[in-house]
């Protein structure tokens, strides 16, 4: 195993999932375990493996399946977890996902998401459902005028695309974050398509929106945009986009087809048309870690790949996310966290007055003096990447691999690639032949434009 300099006591999710099922594999009487989890559409993902029988090893069968169904709720979603082959890890999940239970944060987060409560169903192998895949066409439409929507954290992105070819683009300040009112949003959201519509000449044919959060038929259930609007009022805002849309329905007169997709999906749908190939997994490196996917057959899966809550660090000792209250997971290995949480350990001194942004910024501009303690904070993150991608193909069918946000700017970006490939030629030359990139110039000038405004059949 690769040892990330910083961080020797760091456990990988991926070598322990291995090496539970080696040790499995040598027990006489080892038991089959399948666990499956429903999601909205009636779309089931489906696991197959074995476990200790019961009464052996019960709480190392309890927390592997934990971490397994943890990563299939934040990778794929769901609402149903179904469990057949051992009573033992039946309740002990059970016990898990409850209010009050060990994993309440994810119990209350995806009951939100699907508005309906979590369950947890013991089975049989002949009662437990099959799986059902859902493989869903997206993009490449490129007729007509359009309109390209990217709804950030400090703007709003809008592109006007016409036949394929961006005409013009403009950004609208908002401050979402910072707001609880609703008219606020539902203004500054108007004001941006209506901003596209004058680039078009006054009228649109479809309508692209790329837009943080997890996004269940076209609506946000759960976004950090909307973080100050307070709970009572989500439900009106959840549909600021859709409302908005119908607004400048009634405004044009006629019918404006379009689609609301995570923000994640898109840029990995402008990654695969700017790579002219397919099974793309982008990542963004940011404040948070942020997903999406592109499938082998070029089209998108209706999965949430909300990779900052998917655990990555066994070692109970890990740091613990805030929001979640969960340990090892991704928020705090690729991303901003992680540098600033590796900065004491490299032996570098920062004011701690500086915001977060600050302190990134700080040891990246270390990093361009090749200071070798920001070096080593940039190859432990690289360590963690391979290990986290090692991880994530046991879920994604995988050949290219996008990685966006400021973590991987500049030099440090440069480090981290190198380790992460090294790393994964040594303790994983299955996954060799991950392309690891970075977007290219026209990715990120015009591609998530094109992309989001693609979304949308006339």
């Amino acid at each position: 195993m690769v040892r990330p300099a910083l961080d020797p006591s760091f456990q990988p999710l991926v070598t322990a999932w291995r090496q539970f099922g080696k040790d499995v594999a040598l027990h006489p009487h080892r038991q089959h375990l399948i666990v499956a989890v429903e999601r909205a559409g009636g779309y089931i993902y489906r696991r197959e493996f074995d476990i200790f029988p019961d009464g052996v090893d019960d709480a190392r069968n309890a927390l592997i399946v934990e971490r397994l169904i943890k990563s299939i709720l934040w990778i794929i979603g769901g609402f149903k977890i179904y469990i057949a082959g051992s009573h033992a890890v039946y309740l002990a999940i059970k016990d898990y996902y409850r209010v009050g239970g060990l994993r309440d944060f994810d119990f209350d987060f995806w009951s939100t998401t699907f508005e309906r409560p979590v369950e947890v169903v013991e089975c049989t192998f002949e009662t437990i459902p099959n799986e059902v895949v859902s493989s869903q066409a997206a993009g490449g439409h490129l007729d007509g005028r359009r309109i390209g929507f990217d709804a950030g954290g400090s703007d709003i992105k809008v592109s006007a695309v016409k036949d394929g070819q961006v005409v013009d683009s403009k950004e609208i300040v908002w401050l979402p974050k910072l707001n609880e009112d609703i008219q606020y949003h539902y203004d500054h959201i108007h004001e941006a398509m209506k901003a596209g519509v004058e680039m078009l000449g006054g009228d649109v044919d479809a309508i692209g929106i790329s837009a943080a959060g997890v996004i269940v038929d076209d609506r946000p259930m759960v976004s950090s945009i909307f973080i100050k609007v307070p709970k009572k009022d989500f439900e009106l805002v959840k549909y600021a986009y859709v409302n908005c849309v119908h607004r400048l329905e009634k405004e044009l007169g006629h019918p404006i087809p379009y689609v609301v997709a995570n923000d994640g999906d898109v840029t990995a749908l402008a990654g695969a048309s700017d790579l002219h190939d397919d099974s793309v997994l982008g990542i963004s490196m940011g404040t948070s870690e942020a997903g999406g996917y592109v499938d082998r057959h070029g089209n998108l899966t209706g999965w949430f790949s909300e990779l900052a809550f998917v655990p990555v660090d066994l070692n109970p000792y890990a740091p613990m996310d805030e929001w979640s209250k969960d340990f090892g997971v991704g928020c705090k290995y690729l991303s901003q966290d992680a540098v600033i949480r590796l900065v004491p350990e490299a032996g570098i001194e920062m004011d701690e007055s500086l915001t977060l942004a600050e302190k990134l910024k700080h040891v990246q501009s270390l990093m361009e003096q090749n200071d070798p303690r920001a070096e080593k904070i940039f190859a432990t993150i690289g360590v963690y990447l391979a290990y986290a991608l090692a991880y994530y193909a046991e879920f994604y069918e995988i050949k290219h691999v996008l990685l966006l946000g400021r973590v991987t700017s500049g030099k440090g970006g440069d480090v981290i690639l190198s380790v992460a490939k090294k790393t994964l030629e040594e303790d994983f030359p299955e996954y060799a032949s991950f392309d690891l990139t970075m977007p290219s110039e026209n990715l990120r000038r015009v591609g998530q434009s094109i992309a989001a405004a693609s979304l949308p059949k006339r």
